[in-house]
């Protein structure tokens, strides 16, 4: 028998989309690190994007969504996608598991409730990971257990460890209830079965969420093992742990990062709104108004730039004042010292990548619990401010060239640019050797080896 077969095994299950594989794939290296043999599977689509060093020792698997032959970018309508993975995703992960190596627990995206119920047929330890705030989740749980009644009737929310939140600081699936039925749905019944989850991981850290963890950890074994950032970037601790290891829409890296160089220290201003969502093209038109009026110098992430007009003068990398790509290597570009603001939607690990790297924020949130991120960034954490839209739901050439500059120049910057550094060093210290995070995932470990 092989060292290997001798290590505890777990199966790590996520949902794909980047925002939630690239905290499940730093968990499977954390937990690697410390003597654990670690399977990641995602769908047979998805992991074509995912290409897992030899070196981390982590195996990729595969399970069925019931659209085993679409590409990574073939979009399905959600009210179809999401009905079909709860149909043929159990028998899928079953079968998974039936051919895997003896393992001892399934650590599941907190999307996929239904890998739960499969991981206590097989008696196995459940472990939910969630990819999203706790804060966030806090809310959606007091719906799903109809603590929070929707739609909203009150101006004002109030939720167990949390800030008082304005209606429409909420997530947009509760301000907006009804709009998205199928995507609420998911995100609301998460909480069907998380009574039986033996562990309920956050990527998140402790000192970042006090109150509301806090709250939790009366309902659950709740543990954040966060902030889930490769190694290099954080505690350097793993040994060449410089990517997430997922390439979704393949990085001009290299061309991104030889036009940085050349900027001074804190001058640039970085904006890109994630995998999933892309403003509309009247806002485009505000945000590159924004930044050429306001005479900031940029790079931008903007998915069809190629085929738009609008920025046509900044794509090919001769402008001295900005380049817009379709796609760029976020966390090195956060890690340049040239970057001085990060207009970001507020998608979690976008979030939690300005804060590990000390990157000020201005929040312009698009849709889901990006609102809610916004509301933190800006009143709860101090890293930012929050880009408000008017009546049409527009943020303003005018509006953004202030935040921007308050960000950069302004007196409320200075203490930004101090409190996004301190939350830089507590996120640190938190996945840091006898950080609260390190501990966590410690304590988990010990409880795998102990049930081998």
């Amino acid at each position: 028998m092989s060292s290997s077969q001798k290590q505890p095994h777990v199966l790590v299950i996520s949902y794909p989309a980047q925002g939630h594989v690239n905290p499940m794939l730093q968990f499977c290296k954390r937990l690697v690190a410390k003597g654990i043999k670690a399977t990641f599977a995602t769908t047979l689509s998805f992991s074509k994007t995912v290409t897992i060093d030899k070196n981390t020792h982590i195996n990729l698997e595969t399970f069925s969504d019931g659209f085993d032959n679409n590409g990574p970018d073939q979009i399905v309508p959600p009210d179809v996608y999401f009905p079909k993975l709860r149909e043929v995703g159990p028998k899928s992960l079953s079968d998974l598991v039936l051919r895997l190596d003896c393992p001892i627990a399934i650590i599941y995206d907190g999307f996929l409730p239904w890998a739960l119920d499969v991981a206590k047929s097989f008696g196995l330890i459940g472990a939910a990971l969630f990819t999203q705030t706790c804060a966030v989740n806090s809310i959606y749980y007091h719906v799903n257990r109809k603590l929070l009644t929707l739609p909203l009737t009150d101006s004002v929310v109030s939720v167990p460890g949390l800030p008082r939140l304005e209606n429409y600081e909420t997530p947009s699936f509760v301000h907006k209830f009804g709009l998205f039925p199928a995507v609420c749905d998911l995100v609301f019944n998460q909480f069907t079965n998380i009574d039986q989850a033996d562990w309920v991981f956050f990527n998140s850290f402790y000192k970042l969420e006090e109150q509301v963890l806090d709250w939790m950890g009366n309902l659950w074994r709740v543990r954040t093992i966060g902030p889930s950032l490769p190694s290099m970037y954080l505690d350097k601790r793993l040994l060449d742990d410089k990517d997430y290891m997922v390439n979704i829409l393949n990085p001009r890296g290299i061309e991104c990062m030889n036009w940085l160089n050349g900027k001074p220290k804190s001058s640039v201003v970085y904006l890109s709104f994630g995998s999933m969502t892309q403003p509309g093209p009247e806002q485009m038109k505000e945000i590159k108004c924004g930044l050429t009026d306001g005479g900031f110098t940029f790079l931008c992430v903007v998915k069809s730039c190629e085929e738009d007009e609008l920025f046509k003068e900044f794509v090919n990398g001769k402008s001295k004042k900005g380049l817009v790509v379709t796609w760029c290597p976020q966390l090195e570009v956060l890690a340049h010292e040239s970057i001085g603001c990060f207009i970001t939607h507020c998608g979690l690990n976008s979030i939690i990548e300005a804060i590990g790297l000390g990157v000020p924020m201005v929040a312009m949130p698009q849709w889901s619990d990006q609102t809610t991120n916004a509301k933190y960034v800006e009143d709860v954490w101090g890293v930012g401010v929050r880009a408000k839209p008017d009546a049409n739901g527009l943020v303003s050439c005018r509006d953004l060239g202030l935040c921007i500059r308050e960000v950069m120049e302004g007196e409320k910057g200075i203490e930004i640019k101090k409190n996004v550094m301190k939350w830089r060093d507590l996120a640190k210290e938190a996945i840091g050797a006898g950080g609260s995070s390190e501990n966590n995932i410690d304590e988990f470990v010990a409880e795998l080896k102990l049930q081998f």
